[in-house]
């Protein structure tokens, strides 16, 4: 069964300042490149993959887009533009060029306005992705969620896809607000949802598969398995635990499923989410 890792990151510290990266957290703050993490998808059978941003520059995704063309089983490059910027389009445009673009992040979480989601300047440059039909990656907290479901009504052609399934504080088991928050995303067809970043969410030290399970299996409940896709967050997991580990916990969560809803979770959501080739 041909499975695709739809969240990992790739860093360069010789190149890039992550600025939300720790100095002094040893496992974090260090490169990882390609060759690092190519062993570990062959070890763990994962044919393909899509690499997602770590940093606010349209430098880091050209970085990123170098890689994939060097690396085949990267088969897209979710990158970093300046949403607000009047000339995004071209900025886009200029991306699309150089290799497999297949979306763009913005960390919302990072943003001091709560509302930087709903700006008129963000609005218009997430227009500018769906006219190009390229996807966004919400990376949100959970007192984001209830915009979610505006963007979806302005902006019905653009597919979202929702990373870490809203973050919610999995480790002192806080499941309220975030479930009701969650439930009102139902509706909303061009809305996934990334099984990924979990274990992170959890305490890294002693996190165990029950803690996980009641916010896998809400999120199953709420956008069925055919909006939903797994993610390892590598290199980011490793606080918390192996890139193994991290998708065993994801399929436990997910509970029984036929080898076809199997299959859609473990590539083929992703696949045709991100149009891969």
């Amino acid at each position: 069964m041909e499975i695709v890792d739809s969240h990992h990151h790739l860093w360069d510290l010789d190149l890039f300042q992550y600025e939300w990266m720790p100095e002094d957290n040893t496992i974090l703050h260090r490169s990882y490149l390609p060759s690092d993490l190519a062993p570990i998808l062959e070890q763990c059978s994962v044919s393909g993959s899509v690499v997602i941003q770590a940093d606010h520059t349209v430098e880091e995704a050209k970085f990123l887009l170098e890689c994939a063309n060097d690396f085949p089983w990267i088969r897209g490059v979710v990158g970093w533009v300046d949403l607000q910027d009047e000339k995004v389009g071209d900025t886009l445009d200029e991306l699309i060029k150089l290799g497999p673009l297949v979306g763009i992040r913005h960390q919302v979480e990072e943003e001091v306005d709560e509302n930087w989601l709903l700006r008129k300047q963000t609005l218009d440059g997430l227009k500018e992705l769906s006219d190009r039909n390229l996807s966004y990656d919400l990376l949100v907290k959970p007192t984001h969620i209830d915009q979610i479901p505006i963007v979806c009504k302005k902006l019905p052609e653009l597919r979202m896809v929702v990373n870490h399934i809203a973050k919610p504080n999995i480790r002192d088991r806080v499941f309220q607000p975030w479930s009701d928050s969650i439930s009102k995303l139902e509706p909303y067809s061009n809305l996934f949802c990334k099984v990924s970043g979990m274990v992170t969410e959890a305490d890294h030290n002693s996190w165990t598969l029950q803690d996980l399970l009641p916010f896998i299996q809400h999120v199953r409940k709420v956008f069925g398995i055919n909006r939903l896709m797994w993610g390892s967050d590598w290199p980011v997991c490793l606080l918390a635990g192996n890139y193994q580990e991290v998708m065993d916990a994801a399929l436990f969560g997910m509970g029984d499923m036929s080898p076809q809803e199997k299959k859609r979770f473990l590539s083929g959501t992703a696949a045709a989410f991100y149009r891969l080739e």
